[in-house]
Order: C-alpha cells, then structure tokens, then sequence
C-alpha cells in the first residue's frame, strides 16, 4: 500500500501546487494522502476539492513547529480548520515566521549578502515565507549554487544569518489540534536528535499532553529506524503513521509516497479522509 500523510504545497514551502499535488499522488497510485502545508491552511480547500475530482482520498492537515531542545514537528490531521480560534492562532505563528524571515534577510545583509524581504516574498506563492524561499532569493542573486549550500553556509541551524525560532511548546501544538478537533502525529522522529532516554521522556511527556500517533515510516528514516520507531509506537501506545515529507523541487531526494503493509495505516485516518470528503460533497 503506497500512501503520503506528510506532503507540502505552494502554500508553504512546496513547489507544487495543492491540485498538482493530488495529480502527482494519482498517478504514482498513492491510496491516501494529506496535506500538511507548515502553519497554514490555505491549500486544503483546493486540494479537497480536487481530492474528489480525481477520486483520491485525502486528509486535510497542517505541520506545526515547536520547541524543545531541538525543532519537533508536530502533524495535525482532521482538524475543523476553519474555526476562527484555529485560524487565528495560525496567524500569530506566521506573524512569528515573518519577523525571523525579517531578521535573517537583516543578518544576511550585514554580511554583504543584498537580499531584502521584498525579494524573499517573491518567491513564495502562499502565505507562508520560509527559509527555502531565502536561498532560492540567494541563488537567483549568484550568491550560492544550490538550497544546500545557502543552508549549510548561510541559514541552517547554527549557520551565520541563521535566527532561532520563536514558537509553541509541543504539548501547545497538540492542544491547538485537539480544540479544533484534531489528532496529532510526531513528524519524522528520526530528525529529532535526542538520545533514547530523553526521547522516551518525550514521547511519555506527549502522549500525556494527548498525541495520537508517531510517523514510523519516513523518507527520513532507515529500515532500522522504522522499527525501532514502531516499537516505541507499540510502547507508548501510539498509532504508527507514513509520510514522506515531499517538498517537490525544494527536496528533490524525496519522493512523494511511502509503502507500508495494508494493517500500519490505522482506519481512523481512512475514516477521517472519508468523512471530511463526504461532508464537503453534501
């Protein structure tokens, strides 16, 4: 079974759009998908609406950022999205993403690098502003040669313009998709770079906050890590999840689409996908 809980649209920092999204997952026979654009909802009404044109079931969902020691990324699937409460905690956290954007394009010009918010924005389609938007800024400017090199040498995690992010704790994050309804997901554990007891405290700490579920199988992840991370899910009583983290052009290495056995996929998830296409058909 080929299925993608875990992909990014133009909203965000993907390159394709929602639509062209559900195209690809089509043709690739993708059974289940869900678009987990970051801190924003504004691709889910194009890609449901084009979920149900192409026949493919899909999951409306969001990838939110938190802290704790390191960057955890937390996934939301099923949310009432809409809800003003939901959408105007979204929009404080994008009010955050801009003021760091801000202070990187100020960092990167006192480093002689004459990139401005202006030209950032530009090549962004949504509402989203990320970081992969600065190094495309940077290599259409001839200043680095590849995303790689602008985040390795310039705005990666310890880098010389890079900004801390300011954001909400874990448990935050999951309390946020709860009110709206939600179920939550840890992303792509295998990033999370935390020695196994301090992870065990983590996943003890969310689960107890009310996570549902931990993103087994990951294009980030090796096939030891797999199961290990479906051994914690078994341990902590978490349901395993598939996503690939797909980015389009800004992750060409991944593809989108991940096979799991038929059983990983909890039917909840199936269920939501069909509830929220049901709803919106009527």
């Amino acid at each position: 079974m080929l299925v993608d809980l875990h992909v990014h649209s133009t909203a965000s920092d993907g390159t394709l759009s929602p639509s062209d999204l559900v195209i690809r997952a089509k043709k690739r026979a993708i059974s289940l998908l869900s678009l987990t654009d970051h801190d924003t909802t504004d691709g889910l009404q194009e890609f449901e609406e084009s979920c149900r044109k192409h026949n493919l079931p899909g999951l409306p969902g969001i990838e939110l950022s938190a802290e704790y020691y390191d960057d955890v990324h937390i996934l939301g699937y099923g949310m009432a999205y809409t809800s003003p409460e939901f959408q105007e905690k979204l929009t404080a956290l994008r009010k955050l993403r801009d003021e760091r954007n801000g202070e990187m394009c100020a960092k990167l010009k006192t480093l002689g690098y004459d990139i401005s918010i202006e030209e950032v924005i530009r090549e962004s389609e949504g509402d989203v502003i990320a970081r992969p938007h600065i190094a495309r800024a940077l290599m259409k400017k001839g200043y680095v040669s590849s995303l790689r090199e602008a985040f390795d040498r310039l705005i990666g995690k310890g880098a010389l313009a890079y900004v801390p992010r300011k954001t909400l704790s874990p448990e935050e994050c999951i309390a946020l998709i709860q009110n709206a309804g939600g179920i939550s997901v840890l992303a792509h554990p295998g990033e999370i770079y935390l020695d196994s007891e301090s992870f065990d405290i983590l996943l003890r700490k969310l689960k107890d906050a009310g996570l549902w579920g931990l993103e087994c199988y990951s294009s980030h992840h090796s096939a030891d890590e797999i199961f290990g991370f479906l051994k914690l899910a078994a341990k902590f009583g978490l349901n395993p999840t598939a996503g690939s983290d797909f980015h389009g052009e800004n992750r060409p290495d991944i593809e989108m689409g991940i096979y799991v056995p038929e059983h990983i996929i909890p039917e909840k998830l199936t269920f939501l996908a069909l509830k929220f296409s049901i709803e919106k058909t009527r």
